[in-house]
């Protein structure tokens, strides 16, 4: 319940931001370059003069939609691709399964720059390469649970009865592995906003101007010992909303344990 509510405030918090932010987060005014926090400006401003605060705003809408649509591409692919291996066996399974090794071999952030740098960095193509790295994960736990209820009575029954396989993965087998992909999905969600927030302090991610709080923290690397709040509190932020999707995922596991 915890990390519901730190998650639920982030999500309000980035819908109402053109609200809540007390100035534009693309505009600055060297005049007011690197002051610090005050009444005036909460969170401080940055080196053009930028309010920090507006920025972490506006750079939750980036993060948690990034969390979000990369966690659906890698469920959308892990998913099926998953029921595929689990439910038919023999080559299929051994050919995808080898694929997902291969992917999975490899040090997922640097797979994760490698892609990146060989397209244009944009929101959407950001989202779809977190989710095709993080593909295999999924696809290999989906796998394992269909292996498990593919040998249960029932679908021996459903299929001695000649029940399609379609209808037997999508009626039977399917609703009875959701819960740990679920769980998995919103863990997954926070390892995508940290993908997001390092491809975006190389430079991959989302561009300038764009309030991105890995390209906020990267800003502020060089203005630590004069100016420190710079990239202080976007890195506050990338850590308070990973804790919440980890602890929102540890209490789904919790909850949804048949053995608890």
């Amino acid at each position: 319940m915890a990390g519901l509510a730190v998650v639920a405030t982030l999500a309000l918090a980035a819908l109402a931001a053109p609200w809540l932010a007390p100035a534009d987060p693309y505009r600055g005014a060297l005049t007011r370059s690197l002051q610090p926090p005050s009444f005036a400006s909460l969170f401080g401003t940055d080196a053009q003069g930028r309010d920090v605060l507006s920025r972490v705003l506006f750079g939750a809408r980036l993060s948690l939609a990034v969390g979000l649509g990369s966690q659906v591409v890698a469920l959308t692919a892990g998913l099926g691709l998953g029921l595929i291996a689990g439910y038919y066996g023999r080559w299929v399974d051994a050919l995808l399964m080898r694929v997902a090794d291969v992917t999975l071999a490899f040090p997922s952030l640097l797979l994760l720059i490698a892609v990146a740098a060989a397209v244009k960095p944009s929101l959407p193509v950001i989202c779809v390469v977190i989710g095709l790295v993080g593909w295999a994960g999924m696809a290999r736990l989906v796998r394992g649970q269909v292996l498990v209820v593919r040998a249960l009575d029932y679908v021996q029954a459903g299929r001695a009865l000649g029940v399609s396989d379609t209808r037997l993965v999508t009626r039977h087998i399917l609703p009875n592995v959701l819960a740990p992909v679920i769980v998995a999905a919103t863990l997954g969600g926070g390892g995508a906003i940290m993908a997001e927030a390092a491809l975006s302090f190389v430079g991959l991610g989302a561009q300038p101007p764009a309030p991105s709080w890995g390209a906020m923290v990267a800003e502020g690397r060089d203005l630590l010992r004069v100016a420190p709040w710079v990239s202080l509190f976007p890195g506050l932020a990338i850590g308070v909303a990973v804790l919440g999707l980890n602890l929102v995922g540890d209490g789904l596991r919790d909850a949804l344990d048949v053995r608890a």
